[in-house]
């Protein structure tokens, strides 16, 4: 008996076993949850989960990056040099990307039947490029801002790619709309989740977040090769441009045609962009200009870092309630919905310039955060409904690339403008208010004249 009583696990063996057994298994229920959710609604015989969790992953290590180079850039130094290192940071990686972005699309179309390829290369190359910026990122030398670039550029390269996966995995009865709100959310959640993280790794040594990228991106290159056989298909397809028509060229058939540009689909298209140019530039000047504003001029009372977090937690939330609605919502005119994000997002910039404060910066940043989001998946229904099969996927890419130019031109106007409150808002206003003036006309008949085509936004 005392043999046995001996050799038997003693209580903090016990404990410890069914701490560990505990804890597993409540991970085991948050990977089945997990599962359930991105399987749903067919997801999962697409294939379309597991485009949702890549980006999931994706998200969460471009989030790592973020918070290693936003605390050596931003948060490590005085206001004054703060903003010179961010303009730095913005001449040497935003204006070269400026350049190099209209040239993603085409290169990356040129590479339709290596898609996963190009993901898992775009990947590869942002972990490589993590952990070459991990040896710099603790004295933020120059050697920090191209390789800063460079996973700027494999970042945009991913979503170009992805954008045109997306339709390859639509599940049945599912809109393109509402997959591809499905993949955004998951990249939000991942996002909030990282976050969190990349702060805790910051605290052990600035490094750290970044090579928990490392990880993450190496295991995003994994997925990426594990994804459906059919991304790489290009049956169908053709390229589409930024312009009404292409020049005569052999169709598949070898009789001479014109391929549809981007442009030449339906004005709706068009407008809808311009929409969108509008609110995506609005919110990159509301994250470069709100950074630095509310680090100098804090407001609420609340210290700088509340008042960042006040700002960031409403952009975030805007963005997720918005993505939400557009899964959610069934409506039939996403030039209406455009439309109406646009008015909102100038109305409510237009009261802040009258009363900045702390409940008007927040409820900027949501709202901007829900209109850009319903704005995106509208142009998405349009581009669905007006876009010939054949160039639709193209046509995303363009797209894509258009809107994070008019992020760098917002981010670049909000880096350079004097830090009071009231004139940025009224600056932004302006920025949306130049969008709704070449924009809204279009739209409006757009909608009037294809009230009855049938465009959803769920």
């Amino acid at each position: 008996m005392a043999r046995t009583v001996t050799a038997g696990p003693g209580p903090a063996r016990r404990a410890g076993r069914a701490l560990a057994s505990g804890v597993g298994r409540s991970a085991g229920a948050v990977r089945r949850r997990i599962r359930r959710t991105t399987h749903a609604g067919g997801a999962g015989e697409s294939g379309l989960a597991k485009l949702i969790e890549l980006h999931a992953v994706n998200s969460a290590g471009d989030m790592m990056i973020t918070v290693a180079l936003a605390s050596t850039v931003f948060f490590s130094v005085p206001s004054g040099e703060a903003r010179n290192r961010v303009g730095l940071y913005l001449l040497i990686t935003m204006a070269p990307f400026a350049l190099l972005a209209p040239v993603v699309g085409p290169i990356l179309d040129r590479l339709q039947h290596g898609r996963r390829a190009a993901m898992a290369m775009s990947m590869m190359a942002r972990a490589v490029l993590a952990w070459t910026m991990a040896g710099m990122v603790a004295h933020a030398g120059l050697g920090l801002y191209p390789a800063a670039l460079g996973s700027l550029v494999g970042s945009k390269a991913y979503g170009v790619v992805r954008s045109a996966v997306v339709p390859r995995l639509l599940p049945d009865r599912t809109t393109l709309v509402k997959a591809n709100s499905r993949v955004t959310l998951s990249g939000l959640l991942a996002t909030a989740v990282a976050a969190p993280v990349g702060a805790v790794l910051h605290t052990i040594g600035p490094q750290w977040p970044l090579y928990g990228a490392f990880a993450i991106f190496m295991c995003g290159a994994v997925l990426s090769m594990a994804l459906p056989s059919k991304v790489d298909s290009t049956r169908g397809e053709r390229r589409a441009r930024l312009s009404a028509d292409e020049e005569a060229s052999a169709e598949p058939s070898g009789i001479p045609g014109r391929r549809p540009g981007l442009l030449g689909v339906g004005s709706s298209v068009l407008h809808a962009l311009q929409g969108n140019c509008g609110l995506r530039s609005l919110s990159g000047f509301l994250t470069m200009f709100l950074a630095f504003m509310l680090r100098e001029h804090p407001v609420g009372g609340l210290s700088p870092e509340l008042s960042l977090g006040v700002a960031a937690v409403a952009a975030g939330a805007g963005n997720a309630l918005g993505t939400a609605l557009g899964a959610w919502l069934k409506a039939r005119g996403p030039e209406v919905i455009i439309t109406t994000a646009l008015v909102c997002a100038l109305g409510t910039a237009s009261v802040a310039a009258s009363l900045f404060g702390l409940f008007t910066v927040a409820a900027v940043t949501a709202v901007a955060g829900i209109a850009q989001a319903l704005a995106k998946l509208s142009l998405d229904a349009l581009i669905q409904r007006d876009v010939p099969e054949e160039v639709r996927t193209s046509a995303f890419a363009r797209s894509e690339t258009v809107l994070q130019l008019s992020w760098v031109v917002g981010g670049g106007i909000g880096i350079v403008l004097p830090l009071n409150g009231s004139l940025g808002m009224a600056v932004a206003a302006c920025l949306v208010l130049t969008a709704f003036s070449v924009s809204v006309r279009g739209l409006l008949g757009a909608a009037r004249h294809g009230s009855s085509a049938k465009a959803r936004v769920a």
